[in-house]
Formats: structure tokens, sequence, C-alpha cells
């Protein structure tokens, strides 16, 4: 994701012809968007830790995570890596997931930029209200050739094991070819094992560019990851579950369905996006969720997902593997920097500028 870069320039400079969202697509719905907190610092993802009722947890690029209750960001924080973190542009603490028995084991993983910019996936433990910060345990370090392009999205699948999100090393166009080289741990999704903290990460993807942000539908297990674009396209991939082999996303032979340069595709099955848009309509996208929650019913089934420079918000339902039904939603996010779920499945939206927005019809 394009962090806090000219995204208004980026917007107004690059327009360019290529097939948008849908031909299908609507324009809008009777859902809407209620403030749930703000006057938080730089906010890049929240989430809900299972077993943990009437909490949020939301991840502030600084290096903080803070808890949210009814409404009121908490002042102690759960997890203070400030003093580990490099923050800024798209570097800081960037994802944040809890093990699906966090109830019983207490362990969570964070994933972020340290001092010198190099990613960094490290498990903790906590006490139930608070991290312990003697518990931690690092799973995974990349080095980070630029400063953009670190992913950041950690998620646990439908497997129980811990997915990563690696941009191609930062930046334009790729220009080691780290994204289809299978030596490369960038440009890739992996698979971690926490309770094997020392095994090599297994690379279940090539081919993606900044998956910034990714998720698993929680009823069916469904991988759907929003894809930032170079120049033209930002894409939303989607894999069903369970797959099998190695994937390809694409890039940087793709963009989008786009041919992007010449040269050969690395190893794995290529997969095209399911839906897509072009710069006209904003340049970078942020996905979303699958909704599965009960407060909102016409939403049900629903993906949801937008983009960071136009705040603009989408969703699109699956049928037969195919997008339809896409359309524009009748409210935006200024600086949408993520969605997120809680334990019962509804979804959130965060604004850079501060706030946590709650779906609602």
């Amino acid at each position: 994701m394009r962090l806090f870069a000219a995204a208004s320039a980026s917007l107004l400079a690059v327009l360019v012809v290529v097939s948008g969202a849908s031909a299908l697509e609507q324009q809008t719905s009777a859902l809407r968007l209620v403030k749930v907190v703000d006057g938080l610092q730089a906010p890049v993802l929240v989430t809900a830790a299972p077993g943990v009722p009437g909490v949020l947890y939301v991840v502030e690029q600084g290096g903080l995570i803070r808890t949210v209750r009814s409404g009121k960001a908490q002042a102690q924080p759960f997890l203070d890596l400030r003093s580990k973190v490099r923050a800024g542009g798209e570097q800081g603490l960037l994802g944040l997931a809890f093990a699906p028995d966090y109830r019983k084991s207490r362990q969570f993983v964070v994933n972020y930029t340290d001092v010198d910019g190099h990613t960094r996936v490290v498990r903790y433990r906590s006490n139930g209200s608070k991290a312990l910060t003697g518990t931690a345990r690092q799973l995974l370090f990349i080095k980070q050739p630029y400063g953009n392009h670190n992913g950041g999205m950690v998620a646990y699948g439908k497997d129980g094991l811990l997915y990563v999100g690696m941009g191609d090393g930062g930046a334009g166009g790729d220009p080691e070819g780290r994204a289809q080289s299978p030596s490369s741990l960038l440009g890739k999704m992996l698979r971690l094992n926490p309770a094997r903290p020392a095994a090599r990460p297994v690379i279940v993807a090539l081919g993606v560019r900044n998956p910034w942000r990714f998720s698993f539908d929680r009823v069916s297990g469904d991988l759907w990851i929003g894809d930032v674009g170079q120049g033209a396209i930002e894409e939303v991939d989607r894999v069903a579950w369970p797959w099998k082999g190695l994937l390809n996303f694409g890039w940087d032979i793709y963009e989008g369905r786009a041919r992007f340069e010449n040269g050969t595709l690395g190893p794995g099955r290529l997969v095209q996006p399911v839906s897509q848009y072009n710069h006209s309509r904003g340049c970078s996208i942020t996905g979303g969720y699958v909704y599965r929650g009960s407060a909102v019913p016409a939403a049900l089934g629903r993906y949801f997902y937008g983009d960071y420079c136009s705040g603009t918000v989408w969703s699109l339902k699956l049928v037969n593997g195919v997008a339809r039904q896409v359309r524009v939603e009748p409210f935006s996010v200024k600086n949408l920097t993520s969605f997120g779920e809680d334990n019962a499945g509804e979804l959130y939206a965060v604004s850079a500028d501060g706030a946590v927005y709650r779906l609602a019809s």
C-alpha cells in the first residue's frame, strides 16, 4: 500500500483506459458506516481476539497496539513496540493476528519493519490484558532492499497455520525480478507454523506486488487478496479453499489481467483477478473481508474492499467463482488503510486519520 504517499497527485496524474471493476457495476446500497472510535494515531488495522468479547484491538503504525472498549481507546497499550519499529511511509507496525486458540494459548503474532527497515514477524503471549514482552519469539526475518512494498498482513487460515503477505521488495516494477523468483521470499504469500519457530517458511504463492491486506473467509476459508498495482491497475484476487499446489498471481509479468512486461512466469498455477479497477478510480487498493455478521443481513456473503487514495468502497458477490453485483457503496473512507472484523463477523473500516467505523444498515 502506498501509505501516506502523494496519493492525490498519483490519482490525478494517472488515468489509464483499462477494464473497470465490472460492466455490471451498480451504484449504491442502503448500507452506512457508524463511527466506533476516533483520536487514534495513524491506525492501520483493527481486529478482535478469539474468546475476548467486547474488545477491539487497533494497530497504530508508530508501534502501539491499542484496546478499544465501549468506543473508548484505553490509555494503557496492549503492546508498545515503538522502540523497535521504523515508522513512516509504508513502514511501521503493520500487522496483528491472534491465534485461533488465543483464549487458551494467549498467543498472537505481529508484523513490523524494524529500526533498520527489515521485516520481522514475532510471536508473543499475553496475560489476557496486555502483552508479555519477555515472551517474544521471532518466527520470520526478511531483509528489505527498499523502503516500500513491505506487505505487512498476517492472518491464520482455516488450517490453523499462519500466512504472511510479502511485497516484492519495493522500488518500481520489481527491478530485480524477486516476485517471480522461487529463490526469494519477497513478492510471495508465505505459510508458517508458529509451533515450529525455527522452520523455514513455505512459499504458497508467487507473483504478488504488495498484498497489503488479505483475509480468509471465516465460513469457506477462501483466500482474498487486495494486491496494490503499479501505475495502472488495482486487483482483487480470490482462491477457493483448500487449494492444491503452488499458486502464481502473475506480477510482474502481469498487472491485473494486463501484460506488464515481457518475460516468463515462474512456477505455479496462474491465478488472475476476480475484479480490478483502473487509476481513474483510485491508486492503492485496500483489501477487505467477506461479510459474515448478522447485524447487516443485506451484506451477507459480500466481499468489501476499497481504495486508500479515493476512499471509495466497493463490494461484490461471488457466483460460481465469478464476481457479480459489483457496486460502489454509498459511503467513503478518507485514507482507508484497512478493514477488519470482530468475533461475530461484523465489519469495520479504518482511516489513517484516526477513526474506526462499523458497517451498519
